[in-house]
């Protein structure tokens, strides 16, 4: 079975949590794109709900699917969120920000009541820090940024390199909201939850791609079927 196939099926298992009148947010990458597919069906055919997009990506799809959508200015408190993972580990840590909306992302994450993680089986990892961390810069002073994160990661007890997200032509990604995406390739986190209080505290630092405690469902596509890690 392709990867693709994998994603799907986890994607269209997770509608099982979506019931007529939610508010939800919708996450952005590969595994996203058929959540929103197949909700944009659901909705077709009926079903009532208001979503909040988490990138320009998910908000242009869902648009085309003509899926109702508000904002959190708007609707401040969303009952689900569903999203994928580039990792996750078994107590539903997550590493998220591989297609750089991570911001986005995890804003509205501490917006929902919920949040299910939808993946194929291969993003479960033990421990996180294999996909290189993701972290979400002011440009402004981003090199006097990039030395205090490096001793962030150093006084979690982790080491390795931090490169600048750059684009084929070789310029520097540049988020939604404007910044720059370093990517820390740090081969095993091994105290995510100090990495992440680490990184909160640097003036430079907007975000991290390190989400931990806000997850409670994750729904994992194998060859053999889906399974569910449950908090």
């Amino acid at each position: 079975m392709s990867e693709k196939s994998l994603k799907q099926q986890a994607a269209e298992a997770a509608l099982e949590y979506v019931t007529d009148g939610m508010k939800l947010g919708l996450g952005t990458g590969s595994t996203a794109v058929f959540f929103i597919q197949a909700l944009g069906e659901k909705v077709a055919n009926g079903l009532n709900v208001i979503c909040v997009p988490t990138s320009i990506a998910s908000h242009k799809l869902a648009k085309k699917l003509k899926i109702p959508l508000t904002t959190l200015d708007e609707t401040s408190k969303l009952d689900l969120v569903v999203d994928g993972a580039d990792e996750l580990d078994l107590e539903l840590n997550l590493i998220k920000g591989g297609g750089a909306a991570l911001l986005r992302e995890k804003i509205v994450a501490a917006a929902s009541d919920h949040m299910v993680v939808i993946a194929d089986d291969s993003k479960l990892v033990d421990p996180l820090g294999a996909f290189p961390l993701p972290v979400e810069v002011i440009p402004f002073g981003a090199a006097a940024t990039v030395e205090l994160m490096h001793a962030a990661i150093k006084n979690a007890g982790s080491k390795g390199a931090v490169a600048l997200r750059l684009l084929p032509n070789g310029k520097p990604l540049i988020t939604d909201g404007g910044h720059y995406i370093y990517d820390c390739a740090l081969g095993s986190i091994s105290n995510p939850k100090q990495l992440a209080l680490n990184l909160n505290v640097i003036p430079g630092v907007v975000e991290h791609g390190l989400f931990i405690g806000l997850a409670q469902v994750a729904i994992l596509a194998t060859k053999d079927g889906i399974r569910k890690i449950e908090l």
